[in-house]
This record gives C-alpha cells, sequence and structure tokens, in this order.
C-alpha cells in the first residue's frame, strides 16, 4: 500500500499539469466512495454532507454562504460513468492542447472555463422562469465544463487535426467539438440534467473566446496563470541551508605562519645569493622582494 501511495505522489509531484488534474479529480472520487462506504455501514450520511458541501447550488441565498463551491464542484464527481468519460475526454482532448498551448494555459482554461460554466448555470436557473421551482434545491457537479473548454479551445486552435473515431473512420477534431456540442443542445431541450448541459455550453464559450483571442495575440489565461503560479510557489519547500562553521582565529594563525615560513625561506635564498656573488647578481624581482621586505 506505501508503494502505491509513493507511486501516486512521485506522479503528482513529478507529472505534467494534465496528470495532476486527473490525479485530484481521481482522489475526490475515490475520498467520496469512502465516505459513502464508511457513511452506509454507519448510517450516517457523510457522502451527502460532502457533496452538500462541495457541488455548487444555483440558488444565490445557498452560495453567499459556499463560494468556494465555485472551484471545489469541478472536482466532484458521484459517479463511476460520470468521471470516466469526463477523464477521458480530458486525457483526448489535455494531451493535444498541451502539445499547442502548454501545460500552463490547460490549467487555466480547465478552471477558468469551469467557471464560466458554473457562472452560467447560476445565471440561467435564477433567470428563467423554467427553473423556478428547481433553484432552491438544485446543484451542480463534474469536470464537464472545464473539459468542455480544453475541447472546444483545441478544436479552435487546430480544427483540421486527424482523428480516428473507433480507429476506423477518420474525422477532424472541429467535428469531434461541433458534436460535443450539439448533443448538450438536444439534451438541454428535453430537460435532463439542464443545469449541466447549461455549464457544458458556458465552459465551451470560454474555450472558443479565449482561444480566438490567442490567436490575436491576447492571452485571456495569462493572469490567472500568473496568480496560480505564485500559489504554487507557497507549496515549494524552501532550498535548506547549510551552515559552516569555521574556528576563524585558527585558520587566520595559520595562514599567517604559513605566510611568515614562505617569506623566511625567499629572505634566505637572496640573502645566500648576495654573499655568493653580490648584489648586483640579484634579479629586478629580487631586489624588488629584498626592497619589500625591508620596509616592512
Amino acid at each position: 500500500m506505501s508503494g502505491i501511495r509513493e507511486e501516486i505522489r512521485n506522479s503528482f509531484q513529478q507529472g505534467d499539469a494534465l496528470t495532476r488534474l486527473i490525479l485530484i479529480n481521481l482522489g475526490v472520487f475515490v475520498l467520496f466512495l469512502l465516505l459513502r462506504i464508511v457513511g452506509f455501514l454507519f448510517k450516517i450520511p457523510m457522502s451527502e454532507a460532502f457533496s452538500q458541501w462541495t457541488a455548487l447550488p444555483s440558488n444565490l441565498g445557498t452560495l453567499v454562504t459556499r463560494p468556494w463551491t465555485l472551484i471545489t464542484y469541478m472536482f466532484l464527481h458521484e459517479g463511476f460513468l460520470h468521471i470516466l468519460f469526463n477523464m477521458l475526454w480530458l486525457f483526448f482532448a489535455g494531451r493535444l492542447f498541451m502539445e499547442y498551448m502548454g501545460g500552463r494555459r490547460l490549467l487555466s482554461t480547465y478552471i477558468l472555463g469551469g467557471l464560466a460554466g458554473g457562472i452560467l448555470y447560476i445565471v440561467a436557473y435564477n433567470l428563467f422562469p423554467i427553473f423556478s421551482e428547481a433553484v432552491v434545491i438544485s446543484n451542480n457537479r463534474g469536470a464537464s465544463a472545464g473539459v468542455m473548454a480544453i475541447v472546444i479551445g483545441v478544436a479552435t486552435y487546430a480544427p483540421r487535426y486527424p482523428v480516428k473515431i473507433f480507429f476506423t473512420f477518420n474525422a477532424q477534431l472541429w467535428m469531434i467539438a461541433a458534436a460535443a456540442l450539439l448533443m448538450d443542445l438536444i439534451y438541454l431541450g428535453d430537460g435532463n440534467n439542464a443545469g449541466g448541459h447549461i455549464a457544458h455550453l458556458g465552459g465551451a464559450l470560454f474555450g472558443y473566446l479565449s482561444v480566438r483571442q490567442l490567436k490575436n495575440g491576447q492571452d485571456w489565461t495569462e493572469g490567472f496563470s500568473t496568480f496560480m503560479d505564485n500559489i504554487a510557489t507557497w507549496f515549494k519547500p524552501k532550498p535548506k541551508i547549510k551552515k559552516v562553521y569555521t574556528n576563524v582565529k585558527t585558520r587566520n594563525d595559520y595562514q599567517y605562519k604559513e605566510r611568515k615560513a614562505h617569506n623566511q625561506q625567499r629572505m634566505d635564498e637572496i640573502l645566500d645569493k648576495i654573499s655568493r656573488s653580490g648584489y648586483e647578481s640579484l634579479s629586478k624581482e629580487e631586489k624588488d622582494y629584498l626592497f619589500k621586505i625591508g620596509k616592512s
């Protein structure tokens, strides 16, 4: 078990933005499952309470007391198929997105697309009469809005990228993105999970507009990316400064004695030369050295 934990920790620390996003989503899902199992065994609604405080409510009065749900909802899944398809979409589109626009923009697009989807969901449920009864109890969850921002974003950047469907049919990326949008529009009309489909459209709109602006030289995600970079630095371990303790007095005494012994040896050599051949036999360097020592 510790080996698996270590492997996951290393994957998160050394992995790219896509790997970290997938691991966070999976981690929250596993936590939800554990709470549901424990709650079932002890007859305590633990998973329900967890969802209540992490899903995004459409009711404005409730949202004011849980503003963090604008972020947490995009990592919360309660069903296996829900998280499976979201993570498959994220993996498929995320790899292409990073290839063209990098992991830094991937993370920002996911979160900002999720925020755009969440805000559109809240506005729609408080604006349109069809949701007047559901707005009090409705909430939203899932990575779909952020994933749609990435899918539509990369399709906007490279619309003709070739894609094989079921390893058989050739298509272009814009066709896949268009089909995903069409499905949301179709299911929105029949009222089934309307809030989820509205959030998807909000994420898709952000993905499209942000990449269009990026192509025009304006990066909508840069400010948020810088903000995330600053937050990340808070959690990076600071390098430990190794203190080296030295006995300065001992080191200086040793150097002084060594220098004094060297000077004495040099002086003895020059004096021996003078006694053998006279002062005129000294070189200019030796005369200068003798003069310097004499002054000191």
